[in-house]
Order: C-alpha cells, then sequence, then structure tokens
C-alpha cells in the first residue's frame, strides 16, 4: 500500500505505472506476431545494435552542444534500431515464391556480427563521453523508478504507431506467421511485409527500453507471447492474452518491490519468467494427463 500512499508526493511513481501499462500494450501487440515467426533472435539484435545509436547520440551531444542540445539518447536508439530493422529486413531470406540464392555468409552470422558492432560502437562513444557512462547503464538495464512524463509522451506515440500498423496490417502479419508462401502466391509482397513488422519490432523496443532497458527486452518481448500461446490456440486470442498478461507483468512487480532492495526492472523479467514457467508446467501436467 505504501506505492499508493506515495504516489501524491512521489512525482515518477504515477509516469512509471504508466510507462509500464503502454510497454505492455506494445509487447502484447507484436510479442505473438515475434514468437510465431520466430525472429526472436532479430528483436534481440535490433536492441542491441541500438546501443550504438544510445552512444552516437550522447556523443554528438557532447561534442557539439549548441547543434544537438535537442538530441536524447532514446533518438539515437531509435534512428539505430528502425534503420537496423530495415537492414535486417533486406537481409532476411526470401519468403515465399522463389528460393533465394545461397548467401555468402549465413544469417546468423551477420546479426552476431552487428549485434556485437553496435554494442561495441556504442560502448566505446559514450567512454569518450565524460560523465555519461550512468546514462547508458539506465538505458541498458531500464530505469522505471525515474521515468517522467516526457518519456510517457514518447511512449505514447510510438505505442500509437503500433497499434494504427497492426490494425492495417493485421491479416498480411497473419497471412505472413502462418502461410508466407500461399501470401506471395496471391501477390501479397511477404518481404516487404515482413519489414514493416521488423520496424514495428523496433518501436517496441524503444518503448521497452524505459522499462526494462535493451539487454533485458528480448525477455519482455517474448515472455508474455509465449505463455499466451501456451493457453490460447488462435492468433487474435493470443494477442489480446499476451497485451494482458505482459500489462499485469509490468505493473504489479514495480508495485510489490517497491520500498523494498530488490530494483523493479529484474523483479518484472523474473515475474515473466516464473509465469511462464507455471503457465508451461500446467501445460505439461495436463498433456501428461491426457496421454494417461
Amino acid at each position: 500500500m505504501s506505492f499508493f500512499q506515495d504516489m501524491a508526493h512521489n512525482p515518477f511513481l504515477l509516469p512509471g505505472l504508466a510507462a509500464g501499462l503502454l510497454a505492455g500494450l506494445a509487447c502484447g501487440l507484436i510479442g505473438p506476431y515475434v514468437m510465431t515467426r520466430r525472429i526472436v533472435f532479430l528483436g534481440g539484435a535490433i536492441a542491441h545494435i541500438a546501443v550504438g545509436g544510445l552512444g552516437a547520440a550522447i556523443y554528438l551531444r557532447h561534442l557539439y552542444p549548441e547543434t544537438f542540445a535537442w538530441l536524447q539518447p532514446i533518438h539515437g536508439a531509435a534512428v539505430v534500431s528502425v534503420l537496423a530493422a530495415l537492414l535486417l529486413a533486406r537481409l532476411e531470406p526470401t519468403v515465399g515464391g522463389k528460393q533465394a540464392a545461397r548467401p555468402v555468409v549465413p544469417m546468423d552470422t551477420v546479426i552476431g556480427a552487428l549485434w556485437a558492432i553496435g554494442m561495441a560502437v556504442g560502448i566505446l562513444l559514450v567512454k569518450q563521453t565524460p560523465g555519461y557512462s550512468s546514462d547508458l547503464m539506465s538505458y541498458l538495464f531500464g530505469n522505471l523508478a525515474y521515468v517522467d512524463w516526457a518519456d510517457v509522451y514518447l511512449m505514447l506515440a510510438l505505442v500509437a504507431v503500433v497499434l494504427v500498423t497492426v490494425s492495417l496490417y493485421q491479416k498480411r502479419f497473419l497471412a505472413l506467421c502462418l502461410d508466407p508462401e500461399q501470401m506471395q502466391l496471391q501477390g501479397v509482397r511477404a518481404k516487404s511485409t515482413s519489414a514493416v513488422l521488423l520496424v514495428l519490432v523496433a518501436l517496441t523496443v524503444i518503448v521497452l527500453t524505459q522499462v526494462v532497458g535493451l539487454i533485458l527486452v528480448v525477455a519482455l518481448l517474448s515472455l508474455p507471447a509465449a505463455t499466451a500461446g501456451l493457453i490460447a490456440r488462435r492468433l487474435p486470442s493470443m494477442i489480446l492474452l499476451s497485451a494482458a498478461i505482459a500489462s499485469v507483468l509490468t505493473t504489479v512487480p514495480r508495485i510489490a518491490v517497491y520500498g523494498t532492495h530488490v530494483s523493479p526492472e529484474p523483479a518484472v523479467v523474473l515475474a515473466a519468467g516464473l509465469v511462464f514457467l507455471l503457465a508451461y508446467g500446467e501445460r505439461s501436467r495436463r498433456a501428461t494427463k491426457i496421454r494417461k
């Protein structure tokens, strides 16, 4: 109850709660597509490549304070993550239709290289900027206790873009996840649809940055959707259930650990993992009972 009692005195509690709800909504909308499409690894790559954008924004603002006084680290992360999504969509093997020529370098090797380069560039640039190491840590591991309304408004804009785009592309995303070959035969470009989905993953990564940071973003992108997949059979139901689970996971653990020595960011991720394990255990128990 101390969380709600202190809400009138602590200006960061209500924005943090709103940020958690927005992050949960973004996870619920995009996570099931990521899981069904099996591109969790791509989502992790985008999150880590975005570190290069964080470092670039911090470095430019320090080097040219008059020109880039408006530039925030999250702006650099957003630009780089979207560019990374477009690049990865370009490199992704052809979906449906004719078989793509065998790549010179395997896709997972390219992803791993970009992952490492993005992290290295971001850390290098921040190290060249005196006094900004703490800023990098907050973006890498989240800073849910100090989210302000400006962050919430940015998250709200990003979630609105995700929501509108998912509404417009819902049938295409469903076809891409379930039967991309048939989608291609019907004249719908699977490659461009996959690129739109990866851009939405990039925007979701930015939304989640304020909650759990870029390092732990894969957990919230996958675990609520995986939990919903153990319960719901159809993708639309999975999306609704995933949004509900993610919204609870990004708010209740934050309230539960308030006033303790436990940081809210790992508490959110651990709670997501625990819920998934409980759902998995119950699903396995029922399957075993049916077989007997």
